[in-house]
């Protein structure tokens, strides 16, 4: 997917015009096998059904559907895709000691402005061949996705990448998430705290906390990816950026009062925000992010 050998953009350059992580480019994937690539898939459309489906409900509805499987087996699978199941009983995990775990800020809190509250989350996205993972950030209450990455690790490399592009269109008061490693991380809490933004974590397996960020995956899974079956990195890439350039500014939300996440985002930006920067948000015409006349080799290291 990334040319290391091109003559006019280094890696560097094309990761950033790719949006992906540096680490994404180095990193050399375990084979996963066509029968596990499989499974995968059907969980993934499964746990977005019934989020409360640990490793034994999944085994069960696993054999029901014709899998011969073992629960130790999908336990691997589901930890791989990052899936957990979601219980409401106190939180007995102990996060590693020297990631801090922030209080949940938004219970009871009336979000009612761009800006107020963005939440980031992860999610797994299975391809024909393979499989990435996706972060995006949103604005809650505008449900404008600011910023998102791929990657084919779970390193926190892709989420700093993601949060410090979100963070150059604006700051929120507060910034929500799960309590992810990535997230927990003092690399991406710092970047925060150095903006003296407010630290919110949902509470653990609690994927209500991070509601609208979940309703995003719902629909970028059943909309696009499910619909589209990518053979590799570079359709994966081409297809959510084209999918969530529409779901920002073609898309409109009913809670929205029938706007798009980008006319409520924009409309909603503080003063200093140029009438031409806002009026970009909602006009502006999807373009190729390659200089004229450059082309990549879009080869495989994501494939």
């Amino acid at each position: 997917m990334v040319d290391r050998g091109h003559p006019r953009l280094s890696v560097v350059k094309q990761c950033r015009l790719l949006q992906l992580s540096r680490s994404a480019v180095y990193y050399r994937p375990t084979p996963t096998n066509p029968a596990d690539l499989d499974l995968m898939a059907g969980m993934d459309r499964q746990y977005l059904k019934t989020p409360f489906y640990g490793s034994r409900r999944m085994t069960a509805w696993l054999r029901t559907q014709g899998h011969q499987v073992n629960r130790k087996r999908v336990r691997r699978l589901m930890r791989a895709m990052g899936l957990e199941a979601i219980y409401r009983k106190p939180n007995t995990s102990k996060p590693a000691p020297e990631h801090r775990i922030y209080p949940y800020l938004l219970k009871g809190v009336t979000v009612d402005r761009v800006n107020q509250v963005w939440a980031a989350d992860i999610t797994y996205l299975p391809m024909s061949r393979g499989f990435l993972y996706l972060v995006a950030i949103m604005d809650w209450h505008s449900r404008y996705v600011l910023a998102w990455r791929l990657s084919n690790t779970l390193e926190v490399g892709f989420c700093i990448d993601a949060l410090k592009e979100a963070l150059s269109k604006g700051q929120p008061e507060i910034f929500n998430t799960d309590q992810g490693s990535q997230f927990t991380s003092e690399a991406f809490c710092g970047l925060l705290l150095e903006r003296r933004i407010k630290v919110s974590m949902d509470g653990k397996g609690r994927y209500l906390d991070n509601i609208f960020v979940e309703r995003l995956w719902r629909s970028v899974k059943y909309e696009e990816v499910y619909l589209k079956a990518y053979r590799n990195g570079s359709e994966a890439r081409r297809g959510i950026d084209a999918y969530l350039d529409l779901y920002n500014r073609e898309r409109p939300h009913q809670s929205l009062g029938y706007r798009t996440p980008a006319q409520v985002f924009a409309e909603g930006r503080p003063l200093r925000c140029l009438p031409e920067q806002a009026s970009t948000l909602l006009s502006r015409e999807p373009t190729s992010d390659f200089p004229a006349g450059v082309s990549l080799n879009l080869a495989s290291s994501l494939s």
